[in-house]
């Protein structure tokens, strides 16, 4: 492996081969392990730490509850069969030593130790050390190998690590099959054989303080110093940032030349009945949105707005209030909804706040009143029938659905706007199907996309950086204060049972109560992220909540709907009307189910998380959550969101079967802390791992958004979002700007370029 190998004379570019460079063996096996195929993917495969060859802990030196990295040899490895113990069928005790002293590593269901740790191996070992009678332990370590398979061994691996300047040692995401030092070696022949060029521009480089690409790539992999490798990260994050903000300023311009239809506001329509007729007044906040969102539907260009609220914020009348000027223009509006339930919910819901004014054809309909039509898959055959032709007719103005509304042989008159509720519940795919409909004018329509999910303004800026967006922070006048516990069960027993006597209470006094659970049972194995249709976002934290030790990995399975209905009935609830809802019942039992308990014939309902959204019950006035710590923060936030709603103060119940002191328990006592939905966001981000939030954008082939934290560097991306929009001006596909064009494919793959063109 070496620079020799390239063709002499032969340039060295961010897009050349890996091949010519490293050698065919390395540069395949580069391309089947990590899909590395060019120079640029290998300069942008990052470290993702960095270990100091001075700072790693001699054995001697350790202390018991601290977290350390020891340079040792493996003395020997043993495993140990469990059967499925609590989740665990494998131990793997992995004794390593500096010649003096030793320490047991312990692995869990980690199978691949006893075949990639040979006795005899040097490797760096990293975790909190821990004793155990006389002996000094670490759980799970994060273990870097310092030898592989090539034939150079292992005292060329030893000068590899101690070559770097500083004592910097780079510690690079590993795959089976792929050693530290290929990686290191390979990333040091590429920097030596090639040639970079510095696609951004000298003024926002000295505008913002930024070291030059080569010299940032050269000290990421390579750095000298700490500080010339905080000089490289911040370059690199900018560059991350600028790539994703070109891609979503670009979207922008693009969408100020795709013509949609002008709806201004008539003082003497359906809009203008309906504000006459409100049993209310409307919020601060609700009027200055709808002002805004007016304004934007007046204009022959398309609406892209993000509508922000916290739960029971009002956002539902100013989306209607937003398609009755669209329809008093003479076109159609469509409302998404992710779940059959919530569709039901919304179309009842619209129906009886219109009251005559959304009764066309109905005898005591009111003058130049509307329609309301629910489309969805279960409807029966001459149901579905009769409102596909009510919406392609154009007889339908508000169509309410789910996905069904996306199927073939749905067609509209006239579609002029589209409200998307809760929008992270669809795919993009899903969502750009109805945003990129045509009109028989020609016109696009315009999209209202709403969420009661709070979203931090760093995941705004990059997520949804394409939308504009409004927030509606003020409750309206009679919502009902919260009080949310958390149940501690492992530590406090009684409490649990106390619980139920308190459900028993609210019901004695006239209300309901909802009881949450993560899981519906009886469901076939699945991974984790497995979810039914009609269910919410995959919620659960993948942590220990406070396990340590040998109990690590050993966690209870999540309790079911289904078990938990059928305890509570013959037990603490006995003698209360109980009912049961989740994604895998038949809609119409469903949608029964919902009904009954809107109009107070059931006590409780049990439910999966496929009430997290627009259920609206004001006589609920109490919720208990089972195994709350397998919710992320924003999703308890919005579960509670569904009591409260009436003249009765809210009652939440965070019940865990969580450890004090793990991560679990100190979301719980966040969200229990706090009744503002930004806040809880913020910091429902701060413990998140960032791929979570970006999804689709950190996956690909070439994507390399490693270094940019949402979390971190909400300066940075304010600044890249800033530059972005002078760079792009009318000039979208950068045909002025080569080297940034190039720069975006090499950060962002095409196919996620396109995620973020549709987000």
């Amino acid at each position: 492996m070496s620079p020799a190998d390239a063709p002499r004379g032969a340039r060295v570019e961010q897009s050349s081969a890996l091949a010519p460079v490293l050698g065919a063996r390395t540069a395949a096996k580069l391309a089947d392990k990590l899909r590395l195929t060019t120079v640029g993917e290998l300069l942008r495969y990052y470290p993702r730490k960095y270990d100091e060859r001075g700072k790693l802990t001699d054995l001697a030196g350790l202390v018991v509850d601290e977290r350390a990295t020891v340079w040792a040899k493996v003395r020997s490895v043993t495993e140990r069969q469990l059967g499925n113990r609590r989740g665990v069928r494998l131990i793997t005790n992995v004794v390593v030593g500096d010649g003096n002293l030793e320490l047991t590593c312990t692995f869990f269901n980690q199978h691949q130790w006893k075949r990639n740790l040979p006795v005899g191996t040097d490797a760096m070992f990293s975790g909190k050390v821990t004793q155990f009678r006389r002996t000094l332990q670490m759980t799970s370590p994060s273990v870097v190998l310092l030898a592989d398979d090539s034939t150079e061994g292992r005292a060329g691996d030893l000068e590899t690590i101690e070559s770097f300047a500083g004592g910097i040692i780079p510690v690079y995401p590993l795959v089976e099959g792929i050693g530290q030092s290929v990686l290191q070696k390979s990333v040091d022949l590429v920097l030596q054989a090639c040639t970079l060029e510095d696609p951004l521009p000298d003024v926002l480089a000295a505008r913002h303080g930024l070291t030059g690409l080569a010299r940032a790539l050269q000290h990421i992999h390579r750095p000298g110093d700490r500080e010339a490798l905080a000089a490289a990260q911040h370059r690199l994050r900018y560059d991350e940032a600028l790539s994703v903000q070109l891609v979503l300023a670009a979207r922008r311009a693009a969408a100020q030349d795709t013509p949609a239809p002008a709806c201004p506001e008539r003082p003497d329509g359906l809009l203008a009945e309906f504000n006459g007729r409100l049993p209310f007044t409307l919020t601060r906040g609700q009027t200055a949105v709808g002002r805004t969102i007016s304004g934007d539907l007046a204009q022959p260009r398309p609406m892209n707005r993000l509508l922000q609220g916290e739960v029971g914020s009002g956002k539902t009348i100013v989306a209607l209030r937003a398609m009755l000027q669209v329809i008093d223009a003479g076109r159609q509006t469509a409302l998404l909804a992710p779940t059959e339930v919530l569709a039901a919910q919304h179309a009842r819901s619209l129906r009886a706040t219109l009251g005559p004014l959304g009764r066309a054809g109905e005898l005591d309909a009111a003058d130049g009143a509307t329609r309301v039509v629910l489309l969805t898959g279960s409807l029966p055959v001459p149901a579905r029938r009769k409102a596909l032709l009510q919406i392609v007719s154009g007889e339908a103005g508000i169509v309410v659905g789910t996905h069904a509304l996306l199927s073939a042989g749905v067609d509209f008159a006239d579609l002029g706007l589209v409200v998307v509720d809760e929008q992270h519940r669809f795919g993009v795919e899903q969502r750009d199907t109805l945003r990129t409909r045509r009109s028989p004018s020609g016109t696009t329509p315009h999209v209202l996309v709403m969420t009661a999910t709070p979203i931090p303004r760093t995941v705004a800026m990059t997520v949804y950086g394409d939308l504009d967006t409004s927030i509606l922070s003020e409750l309206p006048a009679g919502r009902s204060p919260i009080t949310t516990t958390v149940v501690p069960v492992e530590e406090r027993p009684q409490w649990l049972d106390r619980a139920w006597q308190r459900v028993r209470e609210e019901v004695g006094k006239g209300h309901q109560v909802y009881v949450v659970c993560p899981k519906i049972g009886d469901e076939p194995e699945r991974g984790a992220k497995g979810r039914d249709r009609d269910e919410g976002p995959d919620g659960e934290w993948d942590d220990e909540d406070g396990a340590s030790g040998s109990d690590a990995g050993l966690r209870p399975p999540p309790l079911a709907v289904v078990d938990v209905a059928a305890e509570l009935a013959d037990g603490p609830l006995a003698g209360l009307s109980l009912g049961v809802v989740h994604g895998r019942l038949p809609p119409a039992e469903k949608d029964q189910v919902m009904r009954d308990f809107g109009a107070g014939d059931i006590d409780v309902l049990v439910a999966t998380t496929v009430i997290e959204v627009g259920v609206d019950v004001p006589n609920a006035s109490m919720m208990v959550i089972m195994d709350a710590e397998r919710f992320g923060m924003s999703q308890l936030h919005q579960l509670r969101g569904r009591v409260g709603r009436g003249s009765a103060p809210g009652i939440c119940l965070l019940v865990t079967r969580a450890l004090e002191g793990g991560r679990g328990r100190a979301r719980l006592a966040a969200v229990a802390a706090s009744a503002d939905g930004f806040e809880l966001a913020e910091a429902d981000l701060a413990q998140r791992r960032e791929g979570d939030v970006l999804g689709t954008v950190q996956s690909g082939k070439n994507t390399s958004l490693r270094q940019l934290s949402l979390l971190r560097d909400r300066e940075v991306i304010e600044q890249a979002r800033a530059d972005a929009g002078g760079l792009v001006g009318d000039d979208p596909t950068l045909a002025s700007w080569p080297g940034l064009a190039r720069m975006v494919a090499d950060v962002i793959a095409a196919e996620n370029q396109e995620f973020l063109e549709k987000a």
